[in-house]
């Protein structure tokens, strides 16, 4: 066998792959009652779904909406967004299943959330994101170095706050996190 055709190979069990992870993670998908069509799928999606083909019928409304927003999203993706999508599947699957089951429903209370805390969930995590590694790691060990009622008591303070005072106390936390263009990828 050539390298092409295992790299072909390797890509097709990729995208499975891919379109599991998309099963679930998808933050938009809604199921409509008489779910999706096979026949309805365009020829991309139907190639990167090519595997349930056979059993497409017999599953779920909502598997079938959120398969084929998986393909899409998939279709859609750089080569190099797709290679990290596999990465983050693959870190997925080597998860416990009680660590994995407990990801799914820390999930499914965020989308349950109004629309302006997950934004402001959303907004935090950016932050943190734009934090060096050693910020991150410094404000990891100060919030596991609380007792939970420590914990409580900050959630609590924080979601009573203004927006404004919000700002501020993340000016006051922050007076050492890099500027604009002293940011990370």
């Amino acid at each position: 066998m050539n390298a092409k055709y295992l790299t072909a190979k390797c890509l097709t069990t990729r995208y499975l792959t891919v379109i599991v992870a998309a099963l679930i993670l998808s933050t938009t998908a809604t199921a409509d009652e008489q779910g999706v069509a096979w026949n309805s799928l365009s020829a991309e999606q139907q190639q990167v779904l090519n595997r349930f083909a056979d059993s497409w019928d017999s599953l779920p409304a909502e598997r079938q909406q959120r398969l084929s927003l998986g393909a899409d999203r998939w279709s859609g993706m750089t080569p190099g967004q797709r290679e990290k999508a596999q990465m983050r599947f693959m870190r997925w699957r080597e998860l416990p299943d009680d660590r994995r089951r407990h990801i799914r429903d820390r999930w499914e209370d965020f989308r349950n959330l109004p629309p302006d805390e997950r934004r402001r969930i959303r907004e935090n995590f950016e932050r943190y994101r734009d934090l060096s590694p050693e910020q991150q790691q410094r404000l990891r060990d100060r919030y596991q170095n609380m007792t939970p009622e420590q914990r409580q008591q900050l959630r609590d303070r924080y979601r009573h706050m203004t927006p404004e005072q919000r700002q501020r106390m993340r000016d006051r936390m922050n007076h050492d996190r890099p500027r604009s263009n002293d940011r990370r990828d």
